[in-house]
């Protein structure tokens, strides 16, 4: 096909939509206003079936922003945005199957979340959680594992690794364009503190930013570059803003294990020296800037020694401890989280929220001890498989960044929350890429196939 050839998928779905569009005029003339939205909507997919790599970059801008926040603000209609947003990404997926070509992936912890469903029907549900709603809840914790059934070229994988690292500045960026408009603020002030937020809310920001150092310290023990320096200082300044407490902690303590402990042929250590440095000298830089920017929400509790109070957490926790005393076994079912703590009590207004802020408990009380432990057996399986291809640096980055996500998830909700369609697609491109790279070594290091040569004798003298 030439450059300027039209593409067949646009010709054939170009057609079905007028077609449709015929029909629909023809039978139901009300709707036919309607019916012209199949045009540009199968054109639309007939472009993303092209390009489905670049269709994720998009996917993945358009998500990080939380559309269910800043559009919803606007028009509300929050659980259809988050509805369109889940559904674009099954669309992706299932265009990049495709596309791309499947790959088994038998460790994926979404069979865990499967499993966890399954019991739940058996047992019995919490009640006030129908079948629909544990479904939903099944979809929603499942699909963040499902690229990993994708078999991703390393091209489209680096792709999205890049898409991954600057998502925070691209919340920060498309955050003051909305700040500049006055359709909603850059920041929050909570009980008198400040704390940056950008297009999303400020913990879900911290988790884009933490997400984003994993990715630049895994792609620095690769090849070391002084912008990926740089961008580790603008994430720890977007976590120092957010004020969210655990994530700025496990961000400093991963930057200074992969520094100080990660031995990389790529990396040399002048480079690391600076790094080290800084992180030396961060805590008493925190302790004389508390005074004088003490609106800031993490240097004002620091400045008052409240950095453990974990916002009101421990009061909604013995609620799901009781849930998983009643069925410590299997549980109440996948979603039952949602409903242990009804809408409009007294504790969800003090909280604003009825999330367990603990994904050992919130699992322990949907899935109970077996669903928790299969969950976890699952996670180390497919950690273990995904980094059999890996270099040695590579294979230590990604052991940190799982238990760094290990001690996050028991004071934030990480498997529930958007971020957490950002992390493990970003950890199946990783994977990958390990994998597609491993294989092209593969073929290079393969001795060249021997080439038999046919000798044909001819007769000296043949007589005729």
């Amino acid at each position: 096909m030439t450059s300027g050839a039209v593409s067949p998928w646009l010709l054939i779905l170009g057609f079905a939509g007028v077609s449709c569009a015929a029909v629909f005029a023809w039978s139901a003339p009300d709707v036919f206003g309607l019916s012209l939205l199949l045009i540009p909507i199968l054109v639309s997919l007939a472009l993303v079936a092209r390009s489905p790599d670049h269709a994720l970059v998009i996917w993945i801008a358009v998500i990080a922003t939380c559309p269910e926040m800043w559009l919803g603000d606007l028009i509300g209609r929050m659980p259809l945005i988050i509805g369109l947003d889940k559904a674009a990404g099954l669309v992706l997926l299932t265009i990049c199957l495709f596309r791309y070509g499947p790959r088994l992936d038998w460790f994926n912890p979404g069979f865990a979340f499967l499993a966890m469903f399954a019991a739940g029907v058996l047992h019995g549900f919490w009640p006030g959680l129908t079948v629909a709603d544990s479904l939903r809840s099944l979809i929603g914790s499942a699909a963040p594992f499902a690229f990993s059934w994708v078999r991703l070229p390393a091209q489209s994988a680096r792709r999205i690794i890049a898409a991954v690292i600057v998502a925070p500045v691209l919340i920060l960026g498309f955050g003051f364009c909305l700040a500049a408009a006055g359709l909603r603020p850059l920041y929050i002030i909570e009980a008198g503190n400040l704390r940056l937020g950008g297009s999303t809310h400020p913990a879900f920001l911290a988790g884009f930013a933490l997400i984003s150092v994993y990715a630049l310290l895994m792609e620095q023990v690769r090849g070391a570059r002084f912008w990926r320096l740089a961008m580790l200082g603008v994430n720890g300044l977007i976590l120092l803003g957010t004020g969210a407490r655990a994530p700025l902690g496990i961000a400093s303590v991963m930057i200074l294990l992969v520094v100080g402990c990660v031995p990389a042929r790529g990396w040399p250590w002048r480079s690391r020296v600076p790094v080290l440095l800084l992180l030396a000298v961060a805590p008493a830089f925190t302790v004389l800037a508390a005074p004088l920017l003490g609106f800031v929400r993490l240097l004002h509790l620091a400045s008052h020694g409240d950095l453990a109070d974990l916002s009101h957490r421990t009061l909604i926790w013995p609620i799901y401890e009781a849930a998983f005393t009643a069925s410590p076994w299997v549980g109440w079912g996948l979603g039952a989280g949602k409903v242990l703590v009804p809408v409009g009590t007294l504790l969800w207004d003090l909280i604003g929220t009825n999330a367990a802020h603990d994904e050992y408990l919130r699992i322990a009380a949907e899935g109970g001890a077996v669903g928790l432990g299969l969950l976890i057996l699952c996670l180390m399986a497919w950690l273990r498989r995904g980094i059999r291809p890996m270099a040695g640096a590579e294979r230590a980055v990604m052991i940190l960044v799982f238990l760094a996500f290990a001690a996050h998830s028991a004071t934030d909700n990480t498997l529930i929350a958007t971020t957490a369609s950002l992390m493990f697609l970003w950890v199946s491109a990783v994977f990958a890429r390990a994998e597609a790279e491993r294989a092209a070594e593969a073929v290079l290091q393969r001795p060249p196939a021997r080439v038999m040569l046919r000798h044909v004798q001819t007769p000296n003298n043949a007589s005729g």
